[in-house]
């Protein structure tokens, strides 16, 4: 039997990232958007060439079509997902440390160049996607802006950190203010797992 692909588990309750993402906006967003990619990725992969593959594979071999768009968006929510934690108290930063520090000063000058130049990147993508903190073939950080469903894994590049700005990800919170979402949302950055996700390319 093909095995199924899986809602991602969270690492923490519903309503432990408010005031930055409240219960509401993700029980939405994790548990009825995500779940119908899940759902209907398991509907396209049944019976074909697909349903043995592994998630990433499917996304850097299905064609353009609803296959990809779906696992897409599995596999960009599974990342998103997995990289937030309850916010930090108030007072206190939440800054990158070690390997991945110093590649974004290598890489950016400093942490609020990037933190600037990323921010900057989800305020103006147009529509719907995602800004992404990739990591190239020569060890190098980048800034990527991807449309709807796209993704580095499609482009070769190692996908290090993500912020969604599909509006499912913020209206409930926010309305139409997704410069205060992006603003708030560095507060919530694991960054231990952003690192290794760089440590394990």
């Amino acid at each position: 039997m093909a095995t199924q692909i899986q809602m991602p588990e969270l690492r923490y309750g519903l309503s432990d990232l408010a005031p930055v993402i409240s219960e509401e906006t993700l029980n939405y967003h994790y548990g009825k958007h995500l779940q119908a990619y899940v759902n209907q990725l398991n509907t396209l992969i049944e019976a074909t060439e697909y349903e043995d593959m592994a998630l990433a594979d499917i996304i850097r071999e299905a064609p353009a079509g609803p296959l990809f768009n779906n696992a897409g968006q599995v596999f960009n929510h599974a990342m998103y997902f997995e990289q937030l934690a309850p916010p930090v108290k108030e007072g206190e930063e939440n800054l990158p440390e070690g390997a991945l520090e110093e590649a974004i000063y290598a890489s950016f000058d400093d942490f609020e160049t990037f933190r600037q130049r990323m921010s900057e990147a989800a305020l103006k993508l147009f529509g719907s996607g995602w800004a992404w903190l990739v990591q190239t073939e020569n060890g190098s950080l980048k800034i990527e802006q991807y449309p709807n469903a796209d993704n580095p894994l499609k482009h070769g590049q190692t996908p290090l950190l993500c912020i969604d700005v599909w509006e499912h990800a913020y209206y409930l919170d926010y309305q139409n203010r997704r410069a205060d979402y992006i603003q708030k949302i560095w507060s919530i950055i694991d960054w231990k797992v952003v690192a290794a996700r760089m440590d394990a390319r």
